[in-house]
C-alpha cells in the first residue's frame, strides 16, 4: 500500500512521438500563437490572455472554461531553451497557483529533431496532481497531447 501511495504523489511522466514532414527549423519556426490555438484540446474554450513566445522567460497565459461553467488559469514560464544543429528544444513549467485546480506541477518539454526525411516533435510531459489524482489524469492528458498528433501532420506536412 505504501508503495502504491508513494507512486501517486511523484510526478507522472510521458512521451509522445509525431514525424513531421518539414525540417526541424521550419517545424520550430512554425510553433506560434496560432498553433497553439489550434492544439487546445477539445471540450474545454481556451482563451489566450498571453503568449510571448518559446525563449527563456517568455510567459504562456490562459483561461481555461471546462464543462461549460468552470474556469481556472494556467500561466507557464519557459523556463529552457536548446538550439544545435540536429535539434530544438523548449520547455514551459508552472505550480501552484498558476495551475488549474487538478494539477499542482506542470512540465513540458517540447522537442522537434531533425530526421533524415523531417523532423520529430516530441511532447514529453510531466505532471503532478494533488489528491492522489494522478493515475486518474493520466488517461485524459495523454489523450490530449495525442489529438495533437493529426494537427503537427497537418500543419508541418510538405504541402
Amino acid at each position: 500500500m505504501l508503495v502504491l501511495i508513494e507512486i501517486v504523489k511523484k510526478m507522472r511522466t510521458f512521451s509522445i512521438v509525431t514525424e513531421v514532414e518539414q525540417d526541424f527549423e521550419t517545424v520550430f519556426a512554425g510553433f506560434t500563437q496560432e498553433l497553439f490555438l489550434k492544439l487546445a484540446p477539445p471540450l474545454t474554450q481556451v482563451r489566450l490572455q498571453r503568449f510571448d513566445g518559446c525563449a527563456v522567460g517568455d510567459r504562456v497565459e490562459l483561461e481555461l472554461k471546462m464543462l461549460f461553467f468552470i474556469r481556472q488559469r494556467w500561466n507557464s514560464l519557459i523556463t529552457d531553451f536548446h538550439q544545435s544543429e540536429e535539434m530544438i528544444y523548449f520547455i514551459d513549467e508552472a505550480e501552484g497557483k498558476d495551475l488549474p485546480f487538478f494539477l499542482s506541477k506542470w512540465r513540458h518539454k517540447h522537442h522537434i529533431v531533425k530526421t533524415d526525411n523531417g523532423a520529430k516533435i516530441i511532447d514529453e510531459i510531466s505532471y503532478k496532481a494533488p489528491f492522489g489524482l494522478n493515475l486518474l489524469l493520466y488517461p485524459v492528458l495523454y489523450a490530449q497531447f495525442l489529438y495533437r498528433r493529426p494537427i503537427y501532420k497537418q500543419t508541418f506536412s510538405k504541402k
